[in-house]
């Protein structure tokens, strides 16, 4: 390959004609000149692949490169190597590493007059940063390939086939770099092969974790095949939640199991603090990690964010760049984000974006259990070695494949914005006879604290008031204790709402919470309003799936009523 400004006439800088460059046999050559030309030259260079490993992702160039002594000593460089750390990383081209590559893989050069000679010489030469720095502002690169990801691990193209041979893919954009050589896998698996690996992920790999109930082994191998279904897909999945009821119950080894298959980053939890938690997020979002974990929450934590429910629910995650005021960072929600921890709760929207994985082992000292009959004892140790992991993903793609063949049917399952996740990992798991998938979306509900704390207030608003319309102002004076012989009584019994200090909300703050939660179900009771236009006010009520038709708004006929209520 040779490039120049006019790819018909090799024109030297003084405007005579010249021989044309004879580059080393391996590296292309391109000719650069002036400031305007080299733009031109290096853009047409890159669009015609004049680099290797230079790809387009999101309208920015980029470069697959391979990190070297990125751990501090041996056992950290082992420690990396069995959490599945990806081998090769996409990283944006910056002027500096376009010099580089252009210097390494290119005879970049200009011509010079010789000042002895008077005659004009090919001069290897790098061009200036100005110039790189501009040829990388643009984010059109028609001919450049798309870059959408790389991955560790065989995955599903959206035509059923299997991405398994190394390399870039031209039908995903992926790179597939594995980080341990993957025997093929069999486009039809034979029945021996699917029942051995049916066997081997529930009687062996599983067999010894104290799942609650079969929904939460079904929930976790639900998570555990969607990075390899995600490309197949192309849909978003729950947040993956797995608490135990006490400390050494397994959490922690049952979620780095994808982390082992896929590579993953360990987060930390921001408790109360939405601007720390988007910080982590967008931080996180720039590893290439396939799984993204917050391991051993504090006990009792309650998830409830805006900003983990946003992550969850948005194909592309937008924030603004840390320590930026003004640029922002995009990138595609990609992942599978999972959580540990001893009894954690829900809150907010995250019971409908959690599929939930419990364990229970009944046993005042599971650190001490005898590993000897274990399906895989000492399972930690056993997946640090890379044959084990290549063992484990082989077992699971054969399933994958063999529910493929079968016309990958669909469960009925719908969750949100991860119903397609749902129904595909419903109809796998179906498809191989594991029961459980998502049956245990009411114990979800009993975890959630907001749920809970709404039902009760719900019903106990219907309790006093019935059917009957109230504005926040009344609703709030009639949370202040009424005194009955010198004593107060809480007629709502500690059911009504207060804030993060045990407060009874102002009228303000009620009023927004209200609204917040009209039309929503919580329990058997829901909360309703309407505007009432000479007050321009929201009255508001309660009704029940039991409730007849209202009555007359204005109806205030109980001669029982407290005398707050005429307010």
């Amino acid at each position: 390959m040779s490039i120049t400004a006019d790819t018909t006439t090799d024109t030297g800088t003084d405007g005579t004609d010249g021989d044309d460059v004879t580059a080393p046999a391996d590296r292309p050559a391109i000719r650069i000149g002036g400031e305007a030309e080299t733009i031109r030259v290096l853009t047409a260079a890159l669009g015609q692949g004049a680099l290797p490993d230079v790809y387009v992702s999101a309208g920015q160039l980029v470069h697959l490169s391979r990190v070297s002594g990125g751990a501090s000593n041996a056992a950290d460089h082992a420690h990396q190597a069995a959490a599945g750390a990806l081998p090769v990383h996409a990283e944006p081209l910056t002027a500096p590493a376009l010099a580089w590559l252009l210097a390494h893989h290119t005879f970049t050069h200009r011509r010079k007059k010789n000042r002895d000679t008077d005659a004009w010489e090919e001069v290897e030469a790098s061009p200036t940063k100005a110039a790189l720095s501009a040829v990388l502002t643009t984010r059109y690169w028609p001919d450049v390939r798309p870059l959408t990801g790389v991955v560790t691990s065989p995955v599903l193209r959206p035509d059923g086939t299997l991405l398994q041979t190394a390399g870039y893919d031209t039908v995903t954009g992926l790179y597939y770099a594995p980080a341990t050589a993957m025997p093929a896998i069999p486009a039809q698996p034979t029945k021996q092969e699917v029942s051995e690996a049916l066997e081997f992920l529930l009687g062996k790999l599983l067999r010894d974790f104290p799942f609650v109930a079969p929904a939460d082994r079904a929930n976790h191998i639900g998570l555990l095949i969607a990075p390899i279904l995600r490309p197949y897909l192309g849909c978003l999945t729950p947040f993956g939640l797995i608490s135990a009821t006490t400390q050494s119950s397994g959490k922690t080894l049952l979620a780095e199991i994808p982390g082992y298959l896929y590579g993953r980053k360990h987060l930390v939890w921001r408790k109360n603090d939405e601007n720390e938690l988007e910080k982590s997020i967008t931080s996180a979002l720039h590893s290439p990690a396939p799984v993204m974990l917050w391991d051993n929450l504090a006990e009792g934590t309650v998830v409830s964010s805006a900003v983990l429910a946003k992550l969850l629910t948005g194909p592309q995650w937008d924030a603004r760049m840390l320590g930026s005021t003004g640029a922002g960072f995009e990138a595609v929600n990609d992942r599978l984000w999972l959580a540990t921890g001893n009894n954690i709760r829900l809150g907010g929207d995250m019971a409908t974006r959690t599929a939930l994985v419990r364990l229970d082992p009944n046993d005042p000292h599971p650190d001490q259990r005898d590993q000897t009959g274990f399906g895989i004892p000492h399972l930690d140790t056993w997946l640090k070695q890379p044959a084990n992991r290549v063992t484990v993903l082989r077992h699971l793609l054969i399933l994958v494949m063999d529910w493929i063949n079968a016309a990958a049917p669909r469960s009925g399952h719908t969750m949100r914005q991860f119903t397609s996740w749902a129904g595909a990992a419903g109809g796998f798991l179906a498809h191989h006879g594991i029961d459980g998938f998502l049956d245990n979306l009411e114990d979800m509900r009993e975890a959630d604290d907001d749920d809970i704390e709404w039902t009760a207030f719900l019903a106990r608003w219907h309790e006093l008031h019935g059917d009957r319309r109230l504005k926040s102002k009344v609703l709030c004076h009639s949370a202040e204790p009424e005194l009955v012989n010198g004593q107060p009584i809480d007629r709502w019994e500690g059911t009504f709402l207060t804030d993060d200090k045990g407060r009874i909300p102002s009228v303000k703050s009620i009023g927004r919470l209200l609204t917040g939660h009209v039309g929503r179900w919580h329990g058997n009771h829901v909360l309703r309003s309407v505007l009432d236009k000479h007050a321009n006010a929201l009255d508001y009520w309660v009704e029940t799936n039991t409730d007849q038709p209202q009555p007359d708004q204005n109806d205030t006929s109980d001669a029982d009523q407290p005398a707050w209520l005429d307010m």
